[in-house]
């Protein structure tokens, strides 16, 4: 398990790709962003911190789709069907596939947001500006808003 604190956001990802839990934290704090990050390698690893954070859970949480034990589609099914706080809390589907049914899957188990991983840094650390930028108060989830490119 991987952390980088720059404070505030607590925010939680979930990839089994080590490289790409280094470049999320790297890009995280190449921006600055006001966040609190906590990267580990699968779903199980993922629900399991979940559980243990129940007074302190993260306000967003980056999800790959393909991992080992558990899949980022079970956690997001099985996150979204808790009671309690842990059902608000944004998940983000981040992956590398752009298959529109894994798009319209993650929209109906419901992702708040679908990003394929860009290809480069840089695209990378517009994407999670970009997320950053959101008002998650005012924003409406729709299926046309849905893929963040």
């Amino acid at each position: 398990m991987l952390e980088q604190q720059n404070a505030q956001r607590m925010i939680y990802m979930a990839d089994d790709d080590e490289d790409d839990r280094m470049l999320f934290l790297d890009a995280v704090h190449d921006l600055n962003l006001p966040a609190s990050v906590t990267a580990v390698e699968d779903g199980m690893e993922l629900l399991d911190k979940l559980s243990q954070a129940v007074k302190h859970l993260p306000e967003m949480i980056f999800l790959d789709i393909n991992m080992p034990r558990k899949n980022g589609f079970d956690c997001l099914e099985e996150i979204r069907s808790t009671k309690g706080d842990l059902k608000k809390v944004k998940i983000i589907m981040l992956s590398t596939s752009s298959n529109p049914e894994n798009i319209e899957l993650s929209y109906a188990l419901g992702a708040d947001f679908y990003a394929v991983k860009p290809s480069t840094f840089e695209g990378l650390k517009n994407l999670l500006q970009k997320i950053f930028e959101i008002d998650w108060n005012s924003v409406k989830k729709s299926d046309k808003q849905f893929l963040l490119a």
